[in-house]
């Protein structure tokens, strides 16, 4: 199973997971600071910005996508509780 490297930047974590991981699960066990609150995708609380290697992770979901474009989310950032990792490397850090 192809594995990838997520960083995040707020607590200087790297850590290496399986590929469809989703960023709020590995947030979780090292401890970053990306908070959370429905886990579904409909509250955005846990907006979070990917610094580098975005194009490492899934493409959002139609959901997804509606949540950030109601909630006028900025470039480069995503949903952690949506968010798939892929493989490769990715920075991340709270929004």
């Amino acid at each position: 199973m192809p594995k990838a490297k997520v960083t995040f930047a707020d607590v200087g974590v790297t850590v290496s997971v399986p590929a469809g991981t989703r960023l709020i699960e590995v947030s979780e066990k090292v401890g970053a600071g990306i908070t959370y609150g429905c886990r579904e995708g409909d509250c955005c609380t846990c907006l979070t910005k990917v610094v580098a290697g975005g194009e490492n992770l899934a493409a959002p979901s139609v959901l997804e996508d509606q949540v950030l474009k109601d909630n006028l989310a900025p470039r480069h950032h995503r949903l952690a509780c949506q968010a798939q990792v892929l493989g490769g490397e990715i920075i991340v850090e709270p929004a």
